[in-house]
């Protein structure tokens, strides 16, 4: 009988089969290539690139708190957010534009922005903000750009923009506001603010005088048009004084600048500047004066000085350069402006730079700032002597004029086009001296041999362009001797020479 091999039970073959496979499963984890790190936590219901965070239009209730460190924009835009908890942009140290506008915030904490010192633009419009309060914005000692328009807001802290000396822009329209200090943006005007927009909201009434203190690099960006400011002849004169300055807040919206006549009708608007009939009896006072000319030469030294009845020991003084650079005692950096304890402004050595309006300013507190006066230098080189001038000029031309006339001697002669001409036959040499002495002469010849007839035609056909010729003489002309006698280029050089006969007459040229 043959032999057969025990027969093997199922259940004791399947532990080792699963141990079997799960042999075969470690070794090709460990011998197969290993599997790349997982990327850096991004919020779900976010969009993350290399430097850009966007979690627009998600419905969001709360800042997601997994962050990654690297982004330098944040978008969060058209959510539901409704605050902003302490130190929350700590995880992103290189935020540099942050967009929070189209939410719900009504408030902020006082640290809501700490640790953000690199944050340049804020964009927190058409939110709930009721106030601009101290805190809000204390810590971004970088922040350019701000946009708080579109919110409700009734009140800005003097104080608010104090502490954010690199601002640049400031969004303030379409809100509540009923007054703003305008003295808190003086500072600031004197380093970068170029850009204040009221516009939109419920002024009622403007500090003239505090405006016409501000330094015009502000005035020219403040937009206070579509505001119920109560109608007066201050008011009136001073924005058509900005509009004949050409300060873009009143140019670019002049139909738009409206005043209310009564306070006891609360839709008496007109537009004022448009219509300004009602205002034909205003009188301009100090403030309308146009900034003092004062044409100096160049490397002259000039002293500015405004008449001034302040107090010395309580006011410091203060220019502001055409170029807006702010200038204190002892002067700018390199002390080509110098301003002195009694408020007068120094120029060592005028440039043509140095050119433009300069703002004197009276400082009596950190923040009241007060305009003495403004001047308008105007560097230039002095002027030539007339008579000097003209002579080298006249001899100057006439140097290119008999150069030109040599070149055109040398190069438009008619014996030139001689040779460009096939002649009929060789002549014998008595022939040629006919032939020549028959194209010199205007004469005609007075018999008609053969040779005379062949000279004849020379004489038709090369003296075609020399029509007026006096006495048997050629007479040499820029205009009208030579055929292209109507080209643009010719009839200059003839204007040019004609004029510069008197240079080569016998008269003498007195210097």
């Amino acid at each position: 009988p043959s032999t057969m091999s025990p027969r093997v039970p199922a259940d004791w073959l399947w532990p080792w089969a699963m141990k079997l496979l799960l042999l075969l499963q470690l070794c090709t984890h460990s011998h197969g290539p290993r599997a790349s790190p997982p990327p850096r936590s991004c919020p779900t219901a976010c969009i993350c690139t290399s430097d850009l965070l966007s979690c627009s239009r998600q419905t969001l209730q709360h800042v997601p708190r997994a962050l990654p460190p690297t982004a330098t924009t944040l978008d969060l835009s058209h959510n539901a957010l409704t605050q902003l908890h302490d130190c929350w942009l700590a995880a992103l140290p290189h935020l540099e534009a942050l967009h929070i506008s189209h939410n719900q915030i009504k408030d902020l904490s006082p640290q809501a922005f700490h640790n953000a010192s690199y944050l340049r633009h804020l964009d927190m419009s058409s939110n709930h903000l009721h106030a601009v309060e101290t805190h809000y914005f204390d810590a971004l000692v970088s922040l350019e750009e701000l946009l708080l328009y579109n919110n409700r807001i009734t009140r800005v802290d003097e104080n608010a923009f104090t502490k954010l000396s690199g601002l640049r822009k400031v969004y303030l329209s379409w809100n509540n506001l009923t007054t703003f200090p305008f003295r808190s943006v003086q500072g600031l005007g004197n380093y970068s603010l170029r850009t204040l927009d009221l516009s939109s909201n419920s002024l009622s009434s403007i500090p003239v005088e505090e405006l016409a203190a501000l330094p015009e690099n502000i005035r020219n960006g403040l937009y206070l048009h579509n505001n119920p400011i109560r109608c007066s002849c201050p008011l009136y004169l001073m924005l058509q004084r900005w509009k004949q300055r050409g300060f873009s807040s009143v140019k670019d919206f002049f139909e738009e600048h409206t005043c209310k006549v009564s306070d006891n009708v609360p839709r008496s608007l007109i537009k004022f500047l448009k219509y300004s009939h009602m205002f034909e009896n205003c009188s301009g006072g100090p403030e309308d004066v146009y900034p003092v000319p004062f044409p100096v030469m160049v490397g002259q030294t000039l002293l500015l000085t405004c008449n001034t009845s302040l107090p010395a020991a309580a006011t410091t003084y203060m220019w502001i350069s055409p170029h807006h650079e702010p200038i204190k005692h002892p002067g700018n950096s390199n002390r080509s402006l110098e301003v002195y304890r009694n408020g007068s402004l120094k120029i060592a050595v005028a440039k043509p730079w140095h050119s433009g309006v300069y703002v004197g300013l009276a400082i009596n507190s950190p923040r009241n700032f007060s305009r003495l006066c403004e001047v308008n230098v105007t560097v230039h080189y002095p002027k030539p002597d007339g008579e000097t001038f003209s002579t080298g000029l006249t001899t100057l031309l006439g140097c290119i004029v008999s150069l030109l006339l040599v070149l055109i001697y040398l190069y438009l002669t008619p014996c030139r086009c001689l040779r460009c001409c096939k002649k009929p036959a060789p002549l014998s040499p008595a022939q040629e001296c006919s032939a020549q002495s028959s194209i010199l002469s205007t004469t005609p010849p007075t018999t008609d041999g053969p040779n005379r007839k062949v000279s004849a035609n020379k004489h038709v056909v090369f003296l075609e362009p020399v029509r007026e010729t006096q006495n048997g003489k050629i007479r040499l002309a820029l205009g009208e001797d030579f055929p292209d006698a109507k080209h643009p280029k010719v009839l200059q050089l003839k204007s040019d020479s004609e004029s510069i006969s008197s240079v080569f007459s016998d008269t003498p040229i007195m210097s």
